[in-house]
């Protein structure tokens, strides 16, 4: 019996993770990948038997695991966007929330054959997107600030307004005497909100009193986090029912807008934790999907039932939500044309549905399986069709090739300009006036102040850029730069100029955990490179072709030409590195930094 359990486990990780890289490399929807793997694991040839495995352990193992996700989820939330897209925000998880709601319970009841109540329960637990589906999705589409912000902030907010949503729904299901639903009603919400704010603002208050009066060291800090995020759930689920995930929710919210401690090391542990746990649970639920419940229903009835909230139900909320706003009518449509299902409206839809089946209630049943087809429905759709619509809609870039470019001195300048004359977007950042005044002159974008300022990080529009070229003549500001934007754009591209990052001397050479990848290769730092400049050195673009390769590029100019980077025909550019020198090929344009004289006039 170990041994199956054992096997059951590896088989779960291998499929959640397998999927998360094949996603990466096929640049596809995890989830989409994810829910695959779990149809393949469970019912086709099952290999996961979730309910035996875990048998009572499974829905409180997934509460928990969806109660992380959004704390996680909260701690990425800043005020500073909420002031930007707030009032769009407010209206998607109220007004837009209550046409869903209607939305989905006519079509379920008129197009499945279902009662009134439940329809009306599938309508809330439908109400929701999540962070699971809306997360991964806005990093592989990449939609302009405003888009992500709003989105973002309505998959992480309505998780908990569904699940109160569908506790209230079910409550009235229960009730034996329909006079009651209203007061009973009124009190479960009360109770759930008051319960939900004071717990979470005591749990952020006391994460934050005891990280800042260093009453618990940094090793533990993760840990302890973890532990209180449980706990306050477990113990807001017991005073009131589904007002744990609100708990959660506010908790990492407070935390991320305070300023007394530094929740980054937390925020990172979570990502990865998120990761992890998202795997998990599609895996997990999947694999419990049981095709017979499904063929009662009609297929037609399904399919239109999708198509419904696709094409009328999300765009009818998002038209009532944004009505008056300042979006643009192409952000409005990319906004009605994205509102994935996810892990929390399968876990809501598991639990209630056992507990109508278990109050007789017919055909509960189907509620599980008819979530589980909207959940992978709305992924495929979304999943395939969010980046093209975007597109169409010219509000992404869903493969940004544009850089922040940190410091304003002549090679950045340089570098800069030379991107912007590719055509792609760049951002300079200093604290030199001067300098960013002529970054200007040449018609580029600052920012002006420190790269490691607070504001800064909630300031920048990074919509475009996909890189970061740390550039200045510290090197102590490149590595921190480094460090601390490798979560925005990942470590394949966070750069910095040379210097003790690239220093052969062991006792010099700065650890490779603390710096980013090193510009142009060895030798050439920021000071080299800016005498140079002063000396008359230009960028020079050159088109290789098969007649003049980069060979023939090499003997004429020598090293007299520093390569730059490369902007192959499908614009996308590759920067030369000490790792991974560049290799021109024909077709490519490439751009060096070339000293004056050179060629020399025959």
């Amino acid at each position: 019996m170990s041994e199956e359990i054992l096997k059951s486990i590896g088989v779960i990780l291998l499929l959640g993770i397998g999927a998360q890289w094949l996603a990466w490399r096929l640049r596809l929807p995890s989830i989409l990948l994810l829910l695959i793997a779990g149809v393949v694991g469970g019912p086709v040839f099952g290999w996961v038997k979730p309910d035996e495995l875990l048998g009572p352990l499974l829905m409180p193992f997934v509460s928990v695991s969806v109660a992380l996700i959004l704390f996680e989820g909260g701690l990425t939330l800043k005020l500073s966007e909420w002031r930007a897209v707030g009032t769009v925000v407010r209206n998607l998880v109220t007004l837009g929330a209550m046409v869903s709601w209607v939305g989905t319970t006519m079509a379920a009841h008129w197009l499945l054959g279902w009662s009134w109540q439940l329809a009306t329960l599938l309508g809330a637990i439908l109400v929701v997107t999540g962070p699971t589906v809306i997360m991964p999705l806005l990093r592989q589409v990449q939609p302009s600030r405003n888009l992500s912000s709003a989105l973002k902030w309505e998959g992480i907010l309505i998780d908990p307004i569904g699940a109160l949503l569908a506790l209230l729904v079910f409550e009235a299901i229960a009730a034996s005497s329909l006079a009651d639903v209203p007061g009973d009603a009124i009190r479960s919400f009360g109770l759930t909100m008051l319960v939900g704010l004071v717990l979470g603002g005591l749990g952020a208050a006391l994460l934050t009193f005891a990280f800042s009066r260093y009453f618990v060291p940094d090793h533990l800090q993760n840990p302890v986090a973890l532990t209180l995020v449980v706990g306050l759930f477990v113990a807001s689920n017991l005073i009131q029912h589904e007002s744990g995930l609100l708990t959660a929710t506010v908790m990492g919210v407070l935390l991320a807008n305070q300023k007394a401690v530094d929740m980054h090391p937390v925020l990172h542990f979570k990502e990865n934790l998120r990761v992890l746990l998202i795997s998990l649970l599609f895996i997990l639920l999947a694999a419990r999907i049981e095709p017979g419940e499904l063929r009662s229903l009609s297929f037609a009835g399904l399919f239109l039932l999708l198509a419904t909230l696709v094409l009328v139900v999300r765009p009818l909320s998002v038209l009532a939500a944004t009505w008056g706003s300042k979006f643009a009518w192409r952000e409005r449509w990319f906004l009605a044309g994205l509102a994935p299902r996810g892990v929390v409206a399968a876990a809501v839809a598991s639990i209630f549905a056992l507990r109508l089946a278990e109050n007789g209630m017919e055909r509960a049943g189907e509620l599980v399986s008819v979530t589980f087809f909207v959940i992978i429905g709305t992924v495929t759709v979304y999943g395939l069709g969010a980046g093209p619509f975007a597109r169409w809609l010219k509000v992404s870039q869903p493969n940004p090739q544009g850089a922040l470019v940190v410091g304003a001195n002549p090679i950045g300048r340089a570098v800069a300009k030379a991107l912007r004359d590719e055509g792609f977007a760049v951002l300079v950042v200093d604290t030199n006036r001067e300098h960013l005044a002529a970054v200007r002159m040449q018609g580029g974008s600052t920012y002006y102040g420190s790269i490691l300022s607070e504001l800064a990080m909630e300031e920048i529009d990074f919509t475009g850029l996909g890189r970061l070229l740390a550039m200045t003549p510290s090197n102590e500001v490149n590595f921190l730069a480094s460090v601390r934007f490798r979560s925005v754009f990942g470590s394949s591209e966070v750069y910095q100029l040379a210097g003790l990052a690239a220093s052969d001397n062991k006792r010099h050479r700065v650890s490779r955990d603390l710096r980013g990848r090193c510009l142009f290769g060895d030798g050439l730092t920021g000071e080299l490179l800016e005498e140079r400049i002063h000396q008359g050195a230009t960028v020079k673009k050159t088109k290789l072709s098969k007649e003049f390769t980069f060979e023939k590029f090499r003997e004429r100019y020598g090293d007299h030409a520093v390569p730059l980077f490369t902007v192959s025909e499908k614009r996308q550019v590759q920067f030369a590195t000490r790792d991974k020198p560049l290799s021109p090929q024909a077709g490519q344009t490439l751009v060096s930094l070339v000293d004056a004289g050179w060629p020399p006039e025959k």
